[in-house]
């Protein structure tokens, strides 16, 4: 990639989205002209791609670009508590010629149900369960904005409380975080975004790495002055003083061990589940679990291993259904084969739509999940297709949504729906019939 290239790469990132987009075009025209090779494209789908307006290295426009580059065919947006990202990922799609999905990520509260006092998919904090909202109708962007306006009000007021515990931790080492100057400047707040845990922890580590440096001074103040955990494996990362993605590395140490120390219980920021499931009908998308299952080694380095809800999987499925969620989403290669089988079993027990997505909020993770290629994961493809196809009829229609009443009605059997909804997807039907 030449200079010229590599400046509209950088651009990707600028802080106007007319930049953004402006690039991309320019990059395309590059790859139009055979100045850029273009990608081999396969199968590949990822409907779970976390972008700056939550936390992530790429701007919904650079997530396009990612994805085009590591030849996905489709792209899913997913940021937490906001979707104010979707319409720059939509034209960047439109440019880049993949197909997307929007969506919405978001905790909520279980407390109101069976699930009460268990730790469910969330390693903070039981009785608290993170959801997914996919296929939202453009037409209803607007409505899940002004549903998380004031949660993430409230979100704000308990990050900035748990600023003040990180100070408390770190008063000894004279490191102080400013919320407003530190913290907020590293998010796309202004812009409708969210500031996450994660956030946090990037504005710690940059304050880390500028009092300590990079390498072994910095890994051995971890060790024996916090008493973190730090796996060998992130260990060789912060070790290499010339690591290109050092402070994302160091935040994944930090979350895995050090959360606990600060964590302040999320209460009014997270919405009862009831209500997210009365969003997702009510604007005509499509509301999944997201399944976590026990975890032991990290695959992103992030989580400690911890049992979440394996030991209680069928009374989840039970409460859910009863809820009304329409899919359940997971990562397989997250979990053991064995752990995969019994979700999409008691999936199809359950009459859930199977959905997936690497969860990509850090530069040193890939956009493609080898593991959709094997045949046992072909479903997911097939459903990301079925995902665009409702999304691009509800968007027209919310009646003509995958799971509206008219249209479960029509055609109650879920599979029959995913074939018809696929080839709306891929443009094989126009889905007039519909």
């Amino acid at each position: 990639m030449d200079a010229e290239a590599m400046q509209y790469v950088e651009q990707l990132n600028d802080d106007d989205v007319n930049v953004r987009l402006g690039a991309l075009k320019a990059l395309m025209q590059e790859v139009r002209e055979g100045k850029i090779e273009k990608p081999r494209q396969g199968d590949d789908v990822n409907n779970h791609i976390h972008t700056t307006y939550s936390f992530s290295p790429y701007s919904p426009t650079k997530a396009i670009w990612m994805a085009y580059t590591a030849g996905l065919k489709t792209a899913g947006i997913m940021d937490h508590d906001s979707i104010s990202g979707a319409r720059e990922f939509i034209e960047a799609g439109k440019i880049a010629g993949i197909a997307t999905t929007i969506g919405v990520e978001c905790r909520a509260d279980f407390s109101n149900t069976p699930l009460n006092g268990r730790r469910i998919n969330n390693p903070d904090q039981k009785s608290v369960a993170y959801v997914a909202i996919h296929g939202i109708p453009h037409t209803q962007i607007g409505a899940v904005a002004d549903f998380f306006v004031p949660y993430v009000k409230e979100r704000n007021k308990r990050n900035a409380l748990m600023v003040d515990r990180i100070n408390e931790i770190f008063e000894p080492f004279g490191i102080y975080l400013s919320f407003e100057q530190d913290v907020v400047p590293l998010s796309k707040s202004h812009e409708g975004g969210s500031i996450t845990e994660r956030h946090l922890l990037y504005a710690l580590s940059l304050k880390l790495v500028s009092k300590f440096g990079k390498g072994k001074p910095l890994v051995d103040f971890l060790v024996e002055e916090l008493k973190l955990e730090v796996s060998p494996r992130v260990a060789g990362y912060l070790l290499d003083v010339h690591n290109p993605f050092y402070e994302y590395d160091l935040l994944g140490a930090l979350k895995s061990d050090l959360v606990p120390r600060f964590y302040i219980d999320a209460t009014k920021e997270c919405p009862d589940i009831r209500e997210v499931v009365e969003l997702a009908r009510s604007i005509g998308a499509i509301l999944a679990y997201a399944y976590l299952g026990d975890v032991t080694d990290s695959v992103t380095g992030d989580k400690r291993s911890q049992k979440f809800e394996d030991d209680y999987l069928e009374l989840l499925f039970e409460v859910i259904s009863q809820l009304g969620f329409n899919a359940v989403t997971y990562m397989p290669s997250r979990n053991t084969l064995q752990q995969l089988k019994r979700v999409k079993s008691l999936c199809e027990k359950y009459g859930f739509f199977q959905i997936s997505g690497e969860d990509i909020n850090s530069p040193r993770q890939p956009f493609v999940c080898t593991h959709l290629r094997d045949e046992e994961f072909k479903n997911l493809i097939d459903a990301t297709w079925a995902l665009i196809g409702h999304e691009r009829m509800a968007t027209l229609d919310i009646a003509k949504g995958m799971f509206s009443p008219d249209i479960v009605r029509r055609h109650p059997d879920l599979n029959e729906r995913i074939e018809i909804y696929k080839k709306i997807g891929q443009g094989l039907d126009s889905g007039d019939a519909l």
